[in-house]
C-alpha cells in the first residue's frame, strides 16, 4: 500500500499540479478544496479501474508480483473493479478494511471480500477467461 501510495502521489503530481497551476494563471480561477476532490476522486477512480481491469497490473503490483482477480479466479471485471473502488474508500479511510483482513479467514480485505475480489501472488495458477 504505501509502494502504491508513492506511485499514486506521483500520478496525481503530474495531472492535478499542471491543470491546477493553468486554470490559475490563464483563467484566473482557483478551484476550492471540494474542486480538488473530486478531481482527485475521478483521476484514482480512472487509474484504478484501468489498471484493476481485464487482469492488468499497477506498477506496484508488478514489482511485488501481485495480481487482483475475482475469486473464481478470473481476471476482474470493470464493474467489479469499480465496486471495489467505491468499497476502498471506507474501508481503508475508516481502517476497518484493514483490520477485517486481519480476522478474515482468508486474509481478505473487506472491500475485496464484498467485491468478490481477490489479490494473489503472480507465481499462482491464474485461469484465463
Amino acid at each position: 500500500m504505501l509502494y502504491e501510495s508513492l506511485l499514486l502521489f506521483s500520478v496525481l503530481a503530474a495531472l492535478l499540479v499542471p491543470l491546477h497551476f493553468l486554470l490559475l494563471a490563464f483563467a484566473h480561477y482557483q478551484p476550492g478544496w471540494f474542486e480538488v476532490r473530486e478531481h482527485v476522486f475521478i483521476v484514482l477512480l480512472i487509474y484504478c479501474l484501468w489498471f484493476w481491469s481485464d487482469g492488468r497490473q499497477t506498477l506496484a503490483m508488478k514489482t511485488w508480483r501481485i495480481r487482483l482477480l475475482s475469486h473464481d479466479g478470473r481476471p476482474v471485471r470493470p464493474a467489479q473493479a469499480l465496486l471495489r473502488y467505491l468499497l476502498c474508500w471506507p474501508s481503508i479511510a475508516l481502517g476497518i478494511g484493514i483490520l477485517w483482513a486481519v480476522v478474515d479467514r482468508e486474509q481478505l480485505f473487506l472491500h475485496d471480500r464484498l467485491a468478490g475480489t481477490q489479490l494473489v501472488m503472480s507465481d499462482e495458477q491464474i485461469t484465463e477467461a
